[in-house]
């Protein structure tokens, strides 16, 4: 890409949906004491489906978890569009990721009690709020999964159980949506599945989403990489496809 090119890109770049400037976390003291995060510094793009990779130890599911307000950071500022998440007490944070934040993980985490329809409207339940109706409408078909609404957790395939855990993080519609290693414990084919809603759910609807992952090929759904190493940003690479991920991810032992 020429710099022409880089330049113009990032004049067009949609606002932030989410923000870490110059983020530390810091876990243990003195010979036990390891930074996880290490002066990170991170927008993530309104509207686009943000991939953060690294191995082992990079800090990048550190970073999910702070950037979600699961998890406080030891200096530096998180911010989810306009709110600083550093100044929250733990109700104020408790209501942020109930009513602005959805998560994806890879267990899944479905009630096995509760038929997948259940699963999907229970954080707008808890919320004591009414569905929007069009809306999770939308998100059913777009899971594939209207014949199954009626079925328990375990009455489902691994990837039909993962698209019930999408549809519930896209159906309350949360400013932005959280996705831990999504596809690690499904097959090919539902992974493709899951990447392509995810996808789908950014480009179609706007909705914002930062995935954990450490597959070249379930990066390569992304508009945007982030790539950790050591708890620091080490580049990034736009509209990438998985042979330029696995060769950026060959040179990124050291931030850029």
């Amino acid at each position: 890409m020429t710099q022409t090119a880089a330049t113009s890109e990032e004049s067009a770049d949609p606002p932030a949906a989410a923000a870490v400037e110059d983020v530390r976390k810091i876990y243990g003291k003195g010979d036990s004491r390891v930074a996880a995060l290490d002066g990170v510094s991170l927008a993530v793009p309104q509207g686009r489906l943000t991939a953060v990779m690294g191995p082992s130890g990079s800090g990048k599911s550190t970073l999910m978890h702070c950037m979600a307000g699961l998890d406080t950071v030891t200096s530096g500022r998180v911010l989810l569009g306009g709110t600083d998440l550093t100044g929250l007490t733990e109700r104020a944070l408790t209501r942020l990721r109930r009513d602005r934040v959805g998560f994806v993980f890879q267990a899944f985490n479905l009630v096995p009690t509760l038929t997948a329809l259940e699963n999907i409207t229970l954080p707008a339940d808890i919320a004591g709020r009414r569905p929007d109706r069009d809306w999770l409408d939308r998100v059913i078909d777009a899971v594939g999964l209207r014949d199954r609404l009626g079925h328990r957790p375990s009455e489902l395939s691994g990837g039909q159980q993962q698209r019930v855990a999408c549809a519930r993080a896209l159906a309350a519609r949360p400013d932005i949506v959280f996705a831990d290693e999504p596809t690690g414990n499904l097959d090919t084919a539902s992974g493709r599945d899951v990447l392509g809603l995810l996808r789908d759910a950014a480009h179609l609807h706007g909705q914002t989403t930062v995935m954990v992952t450490h597959d070249p090929s379930a990066a390569s759904y992304a508009d945007l990489v982030v790539f950790l190493a050591d708890g620091r940003v080490a580049g990034h690479l736009a509209d990438p496809d998985a042979d330029t991920i696995l060769e950026r991810m060959k040179s990124a032992g050291s931030p850029a």
